[in-house]
């Protein structure tokens, strides 16, 4: 027997997708600045309870050097992948309430933090393999060899189930809610955007 069940989450009431209209592109020049000023004022208004996830190490680490500051005026603890065990700070961020988990790849699924702990997912790019990588290029090449295009058909049907799965870390219960935030301008300013909002559950879109 098989079954198509509707999910359990109402998204509408008690998840929305905040991605700001006038975010610029990451290869922008201003994109570094209004990242930091947008995640600044995202943690000011949710007192911390953050997952922010990043598509990169280094893209992590240079926003914990920036953000230290602000953070520790507004008095959330960060947490960062690496420091610690990932079940030790997952404790850490259920327990602490306020505090601000930086995180990339092994975050973006099979996390679970139920309740007010995580109540603000910050994603800061969509989540495209990197090209050069080896298995990226051989698919792209089959993709190719078979009349597809390598990146409308593969790249960004890849990026779109891993945003969602970024995005799925929010609700893990009927009773949780928040926000995700999505600071690529990308997913507004291009053609390819639409299909990773269609990809994402139907969440209040705010911003």
């Amino acid at each position: 027997d098989t079954g198509i069940y509707a999910s359990p989450f109402d998204y509408k009431e008690r998840a929305a997708l905040y991605a700001p209209a006038d975010m610029p592109e990451p290869q922008d020049k201003d994109y570094v600045r209004h990242f930091d000023d947008e995640v600044l004022f995202l943690l000011g208004l949710s007192k911390g309870g953050a997952l922010l996830l990043f598509t990169s190490h280094r893209a992590m680490e240079e926003a914990v050097v920036r953000l230290h500051k602000g953070l520790e005026l507004l008095e959330i603890p960060i947490l960062k992948q690496g420091e610690r065990p990932k079940n030790v700070l997952l404790d850490e961020l259920r327990a602490s309430g306020r505090a601000a988990l930086f995180a990339t790849a092994s975050f973006w699924e099979g996390v679970d933090v139920r309740g007010a702990a995580l109540r603000l997912v910050i994603i800061d790019r969509l989540p495209f393999a990197v090209p050069s990588d080896p298995l990226v290029k051989a698919r792209g090449e089959h993709a190719r060899s078979r009349g597809k295009d390598p990146f409308n058909d593969i790249a960004v049907a890849d990026a779109a189930l891993a945003l969602k799965q970024g995005v799925g870390r929010l609700l893990r219960t009927v009773d949780d809610a928040g926000v995700v935030a999505v600071l690529d301008g990308r997913l507004r300013k291009r053609g390819y955007g639409r299909i990773f909002l269609e990809a994402l559950p139907p969440m209040t879109r705010v911003g």
